[in-house]
């Protein structure tokens, strides 16, 4: 059996959290929290909020000295400061209805937008000072879906790029495919190459590669399920093959059940996912070597609907986004005898919806 990992944490090394959530019908101004991080505690002390209009998704820059932002009259861009607090730089349009999910690139010279709402790419140009430029391309999903309702038009869920900063993948979860794009590193044009089909009614959600980009992850929402890719390139030609597939559901009736959010841990030894309607999360072990995932919990996380999870640096800690309880539960979290226990009481947070660590 393999050794549950936890990381140690040098106590000289201190966090911050970013929480981004909704703002209409909240009554609340303020889109982004920013949090001091107590790791060893597994707790969260709120230090700064941000006005924002609904800011649906947030990303760090790879360099870790820029956040970008959704919001309803586009996206945001903000420089963290030494201490985590943000500095707005600025805004841009992304010529469309509101995203629901952003990246960069492994450069950070472009910035990608998922519109779920009207299916559509957008990409920006990023500016050496971390402020967003111009659209250098957008590209409108087509097609008719399997199913009336949801599924009948494109929905563009997540965008992210393969580690090789080659190639942008875009899980279309109304058409049940993630489109692959091959970028164009000088222009920020994108080229079609390559289309991962999912199963049908599958709706894929989000897309996570491993550390060493060898593995794509999958979540489907309405298959509750992650599915293992491998990757590889060769001659600008991406090469995907399902390798496996794992359950995110503990029941084999699914009804009202759909899978949210996809995380690693920090050490990308543990990948979670949080599902609606169970309301629980499952954290998989990683193996490293081979890609493959295998359950080591699934639990519940008192709150409702987890629209996203995550582990503390430590992995011995974990904290839910209950976005309809407008709160965040703690729990404290045993590998080996894979359990989670609370704790300490909630914290208020209206519509979360997603959360990032940052290590100062």
């Amino acid at each position: 059996m393999a050794k549950e990992i936890s990381k140690e944490v040098n106590r000289n090394e201190r966090f911050v959290a970013y929480v981004s959530s909704y703002t209409n019908g909240t009554g609340d101004k303020y889109g982004i929290r920013v949090y001091d991080v107590d790791v060893e505690n597994g707790r969260m002390t709120e230090k700064e909020k941000i006005k924002i209009t609904n800011s649906s998704y947030i990303a760090q820059s790879h360099d870790c000295k820029y956040l970008y932002s959704i919001t309803d009259f586009g996206v945001e861009s903000y420089r963290m400061e030494k201490d985590g607090l943000l500095t707005m730089i600025n805004e841009a349009s992304i010529n469309g209805m509101r995203g629901c999910y952003l990246s960069t690139d492994y450069e950070d010279k472009y910035l990608f937008c998922a519109g779920y709402h009207d299916g559509k790419v957008t990409v920006l140009r990023l500016n050496e000072d971390g402020s967003i430029g111009e659209i250098t391309d957008e590209i409108y999903q087509k097609g008719l879906g399997s199913a009336a309702g949801r599924n009948h038009r494109p929905h563009v869920q997540c965008v992210k790029m393969t580690r090789d900063n080659k190639f942008l993948c875009a899980a279309d979860l109304g058409m049940d495919r993630v489109n692959v794009y091959l970028l164009n590193r000088e222009t920020g044009k994108l080229r079609s190459v390559d289309i991962i089909h999912c199963d049908q009614e599958s709706a894929p959600r989000h897309l996570k590669f491993s550390d060493d980009g060898r593995f794509l992850y999958i979540v489907h929402e309405q298959k509750n399920s992650i599915e293992v890719y491998s990757y590889e390139e060769h001659d600008n030609i991406p090469e995907f093959e399902r390798i496996q597939t794992v359950s995110t559901c503990e029941t084999s009736d699914t009804q009202g059940i759909a899978t949210s959010a996809l995380s690693f841990s920090e050490d990308f030894n543990y990948l979670l996912s949080s599902s609606i309607g169970e309301n629980d999360v499952d954290i998989f072990r990683v193996d490293k070597k081979t890609g493959l995932l295998k359950k080591v919990l699934g639990l519940p996380i008192a709150g409702e609907y987890p629209k996203d999870a995550a582990l503390f640096p430590d992995n011995r800690h974990l904290v839910s986004l209950n976005h309809e309880s407008n709160s965040m539960s703690f729990f404290k979290v045993d590998m080996a005898k894979k359990t989670l226990v609370m704790n300490g009481p909630e914290i208020k947070v209206d519509q979360p919806n997603c959360i990032c660590f940052h290590k100062l």
